[in-house]
Order: structure tokens, then sequence, then C-alpha cells
């Protein structure tokens, strides 16, 4: 994507506002040697609902909604970039940022991450055990594969440093990635029917147009594209010369989510629509998919989804796992001082990651959620889930558009037309999105 500042990103004079003093600011070549934060970003953001929204929208309209997907792509990559280049140009921590908006943030986030980290929790272990059980039917209950996942997870990031858990991503996106391209190839899809899916074309079905901006919304992350911006301070990236490097690594992330989402719609294109085939959504509809793979190719093509579908939850559990415990501990460090920022510098140290409230969190979303396993899931609570699951996007791209265009942004780095209009797209989609699952929820049965 292009440079959406509309400036070269070339900063050499040390001390730049924005930039930790005595920090060398000399422009970082984007390589991809450096590549690192986007493959954590892409593997956390595309999980097993995703794929099987993607899987879905192939099965329903064939490839008529490839464009959707592709735009949910630039869409992301532009909220990542934006977070991101906060982070570099200010030399701040994402949760500042929000600080300086009011406190009402504050509320908002903390709202957010209790209902959502327990909720979500369970979902994460839940999913993350459907393959394995798949895989291995015979050697214990779904719920104790997903206590085991989810502790493992909180062992992995509780002894890790980042470059550890970055290195784990990157083995289990490479998993990911060849398991969905062999799969996009084993379908033989139409290359044809597929450039004619670019063309911006609406299905002639009912709330087609909600099904489309659905699509495109839940193309790759929610909360872990703000958590974006630590990953790449936990890199090692904490000032603007590391802007054009963060940019390429953003642009590597969403070409690879993209790849594993058109390559989903391939499948669901092919394999489902093609036969009038229909599978079930959330994650239970990748198990339906391992059944139909394994009546037309074989129980080895059958095994090796069910692989590439515990990589793809299992990195979505670890990514969360680490992220968000990272702005957790960011939220209460702030808090804690009272006043005064938090920096980009102290997330780099690796402190935060050893902090009490890392930890804190990372025992939140692992063990209450295992309650739920047994329980099930509270119907009020799962309610709240979805309405602050719903809100979270417009709350980054309407935070996100405020920050990058007032004095807390340098002038160099703030927004230009391209990042406004694309951030505003975002916003615009996400509220809609937003209204619509608030009015889907059964408020007559909340109270």
């Amino acid at each position: 994507m292009a440079d959406t500042t509309g400036n070269s990103g070339n900063t050499t004079e040390a001390g730049t506002a924005g930039v930790a003093p005595g920090a060398d600011s000399t422009p970082h070549k984007s390589s991809w040697k450096y590549i690192g934060p986007g493959i954590v970003v892409a593997a956390t953001g595309v999980g097993a609902g995703d794929l099987v929204a993607t899987l879905i929208a192939g099965s329903n309209f064939g490839y008529t909604l490839l464009w959707a997907a592709v735009l949910g792509c630039l869409v992301k990559i532009s909220l990542a970039e934006a977070a991101g280049r906060w982070h570099l140009s200010t030399g701040r921590t994402l949760f500042d940022g929000w600080a300086s908006l009011g406190r009402w943030t504050t509320y908002f986030f903390v709202a957010y991450v209790v209902v959502w980290g327990f909720v979500y929790g369970a979902a994460a272990m839940s999913s993350s055990a459907l393959p394995l059980q798949a895989l291995f039917p015979d050697v214990m209950d779904l719920k104790w594969w997903a206590i085991a996942c989810g502790l493992s997870g909180l062992v992995f990031v509780w002894f890790n440093k980042y470059e550890v858990f970055e290195k784990v991503m990157t083995v289990l996106v490479g998993v990911m990635f060849v398991v969905t391209v062999y799969l996009a190839i084993r379908v033989t899809p139409n290359l044809g029917d597929a450039f004619a899916g670019l063309l911006p074309v609406l299905p002639d079905e009912k709330d087609s147009i909600l099904n489309t901006l659905g699509l495109i919304g839940g193309v790759g992350g929610t909360i872990t594209l703000a958590a974006y911006g630590y990953w790449v301070n936990a890199k090692g990236w904490t000032n603007t010369g590391w802007m054009k490097v963060m940019r390429f690594d953003n642009r590597v992330a969403y070409a690879t989510t993209g790849i594993f989402v058109v390559s989903m719609l391939f499948v669901g294109a092919e394999l489902l629509h093609s036969a009038n085939v229909s599978i079930a959504s959330g994650d239970k509809g990748l198990i339906q998919l391992s059944d139909i793979l394994e009546d037309k190719y074989g129980t080895a093509t059958a095994k090796f989804f069910l692989i590439g579908f515990f990589a793809t939850s299992y990195t979505s559990l670890i990514g969360v796992w680490h992220g968000v415990s990272l702005m957790f501990a960011d939220f209460v460090e702030r808090f804690r001082r009272g006043t005064g920022g938090t920096t980009g510098e102290e997330v780099a140290s690796g402190a935060r990651e050893r902090s009490w409230p890392f930890r804190a969190y990372l025992l939140w979303l692992t063990f209450p959620p295992i309650v739920l396993l047994f329980q099930g899931q509270p119907f009020r609570l799962i309610i709240l889930y979805g309405v602050l699951g719903a809100a979270f996007l417009p709350f980054l791209a309407g935070t996100l558009l405020v920050l990058l265009n007032s004095s807390r942004t340098p002038a160099e780095w703030r927004n230009r037309l391209l990042s406004n209009t694309m951030l505003v797209v975002a916003g615009l989609l996400f509220l809609v999105l937003c209204v619509k699952q608030i009015w889907d929820q059964p408020w007559s049965e909340f109270f």
C-alpha cells in the first residue's frame, strides 16, 4: 500500500519530536530480514472463525465476493499502519495516546479487556482443541484438550520473551500458509471466475450488502490491530528510523492474510458452492470441511488440513495471550503513574513481559475461562462480549483519526488524504457492523 502519510519517511535528524532522546533515528532500509511483527499480527488476526466466514462466503456466492476479501485486507493495512506509525512517530504507546483523549477511553478499555478476555479465553481454547480431538479422537475429551491448549499457551508466553514468541509464530504461519495454498491448488480454482470476482459486484440476494460488509470487516483482526504497535516496539523498533521497515512489515502481514482468506474462498467456491454443499458457521464448520476433504481427497489431505486448522487457532490463542497482555500491562503502568507518558522504549526493554500485570492478565485469560468450558457461557456476558467486541474497531479507527490529525503527533507524521480516507472508510464500515451487532442482540431476554 502507498505511504499513507504522503512523505518519504526519511528522518535523519536524531532527537526529532517524539523520538527518545539519544535514539538513533537514521532510516533503516526495508528488508525481509526485519520481518516479524507483521507475521505475528497476521497469525493472530486470522483465526478459525475468519477462515469459516470466508469459506461460507465462497460456498454461498462463489467468487463474487473475492473483491470484498481483498478490500478487507486493505482496510486492515491502514489501521495497523496507523497504530504502528503512532508508536514510532511519538515514542509513546497507543494506550498513552488513548489516555490523552479523556477518561472515557480508559473506562471502555477496562470493560473491554475484562469481559472480552474472559469469554475469548474459552473460545480460543475450544477452537484450538477441536482439530486436536479430530486428529486424536480416543485420547481425551474436548474440554481437556481445551484446557491443555490454554495451559500450554500460558506457560509458553509466561517463560519466553518476544524473540522466541515471534519465531514460533513464524513457524506456525508457515504451516498455515502451506496448508491453505495446497488446498486452494488442490480444488483447482477457476482462475477466469476468480479474476471476475475482483470486480465490485454485490450478490443478488437478501441482506447482500450487510453480508458483504461483514466479510470485509472480518478479514484478520480486532484488538490485535491495536497490539501491532506494541509488537513493533517489542521487536526493538522505537523511533521514526524504523518507519519504512514497519510499513513493509505491515504490507507483508496483510498480503499473507489475503493469501489465507482468498485460498479459503477458493475452497468454498470450488468444493462447496459447485456441489451445493453447506457447512455450519463457527469452528465446527472446519471439522465438517475436514470430513468433506476426506471423502473427496483421502485421509492424508484431511489430516493435513486439521494440522493447518490447529496452527490457525493456536496462533490466535498465543498471539492474544501475548499481545493483549502487553496492552493490559501498559494500561496498569499508565494508571499507576497517574500522569506522564509510557514509552515504546519501555516495551522494547522487555520489562513489560516480566511485569506482574502482564502475568496477571495471562492468568485471567486462562483460568476463569476454564470454568466456562464446564458450565457453559453466561447469557448476559455473551451479549456484553458481542457488543464490546463490535464497538472496538470503530473505537480504534476513530481514536487513531483524532490522534494522528492533532498536535499529539509530530507534523511530519500526521495523516494525509489517503490515510484519512481509509480510516474514515474503516470507521464507517465498523460502525455499521457494530450497530447491526447491537441490534441483533436478544435484548428482551437480557433484562
